[in-house]
């Protein structure tokens, strides 16, 4: 006989043995799913809106989310180290080591546990700095991703050693290829996973001239680059296993990238470009791979000097407002467009 039968028997809930099966049946219901008005879901706790760091003159450029360890790993223009920040703002050192002049772009690659970093010295670092890095350094540091121990250190301006340099982000392909941007040269830099590093691309039209050049970088899942260019905002489209056929990606008329600095890639279609001159998160989207793109949104961030932007879940986007670099905070604000 089915629950819902007997229950709809009210003469029999007094007789003997019938007043036992119905006691029962009323506490099984009691335990079923929803049947409780007592019965509560413990949620998730809610991302904040904005995290306010109180660390002087941290100056940090890149960012990344640990969403196993639920933090934010962020960099250090004026410091090197990589620090760790919760969402209650506290700040713990994560890794630290005498060649990190200058921390900018990081890439969490959780699948492999590490946290990869571009180091390069443009001054920022009094401590550190010398005359033989200044302008001069491109490197890439790898860390172990959980102990923040020392993996490996890949010196990358030797491979083109008498031109300026300033390593800036990083993406990670589908094989642990890692790709880097040099602002001072037109080369994007590759490290395979054997960690032997090669000048992946290098080309004039990638050249910033006497400003800033290539910025940000993201893997995009169907095997191309889509890689920025500060100084004229332009976005180029750079295939991986043909990276001389890249091609500059068609944005229409009005739509201005420059000051582009740090890119999140939401979806495949969807393109995250922070840029810092102009104080504003882009929400750029493409129907045809890239070819073309075209603005969908944008978020105002105000006078902060934005820098990058990272993922959080699978819809959220914050990006890092290092204000100055003698600033007494940095924050970590919910883009919303």
């Amino acid at each position: 006989m089915l629950f819902s039968s007997l229950l709809r028997q009210p003469v029999l809930v007094t007789l003997g043995r019938y007043a036992r099966l119905t006691i029962l049946l009323a506490t099984v219901a009691g335990a079923l799913p929803g049947c409780s008005d007592d019965d509560e879901t413990e949620s998730a706790p809610t991302a904040p809106d904005r995290i306010t760091v109180p660390q002087a003159g941290l100056h940090p450029e890149g960012i990344q989310y640990d969403e196993v360890n639920k933090r934010f790993l962020v960099s250090s223009r004026t410091q090197g180290k990589i620090g760790s920040v919760k969402d209650d703002s506290t700040y713990t050192q994560f890794a630290d080591e005498p060649r990190l002049i200058s921390t900018i772009g990081l890439n969490l690659d959780a699948s492999r546990n590490r946290l990869l970093v571009a180091v390069s010295d443009n001054g920022a670092n009094a401590a550190r700095t010398t005359a033989a890095t200044l302008r001069k350094l491109a490197a890439l540091a790898i860390f172990n991703s959980t102990s923040g121990a020392l993996q490996n250190y890949i010196d990358l301006g030797n491979l083109r050693p008498n031109q300026a340099h300033f390593a800036n982000d990083i993406a990670v392909d589908a094989q642990g290829n890692i790709y880097i941007t040099d602002s001072l040269s037109p080369i994007i830099y590759k490290v395979d996973a054997l960690g032997v590093a090669s000048v992946f691309l290098e080309n004039n039209q990638l050249s910033g001239g006497t400003g800033f050049g290539l910025n940000g970088i993201v893997f995009h899942p169907d095997g191309y680059l889509l890689v920025a260019k500060a100084n004229d905002g332009s976005l180029f489209k750079v295939p991986v296993a043909t990276p001389a056929s890249f091609t500059k990606v068609t944005t229409p008329a009005g739509l201005n990238l420059t000051g582009a600095d740090g890119l999140l890639l939401l979806n495949p279609q969807t393109l995250l470009l922070v840029s810092g001159s102009q104080t504003t998160v882009l929400r750029l989207s493409s129907t045809d791979a890239w070819a073309t793109t075209n603005s969908t949104g944008s978020f105002a961030t105000g006078a902060v000097s934005p820098t990058t932007i990272t993922r959080r879940n699978t819809s959220d986007a914050y990006v890092l407002y290092p204000f100055q670099s003698t600033s007494p905070r940095f924050a970590i604000v919910k883009a919303k467009f």
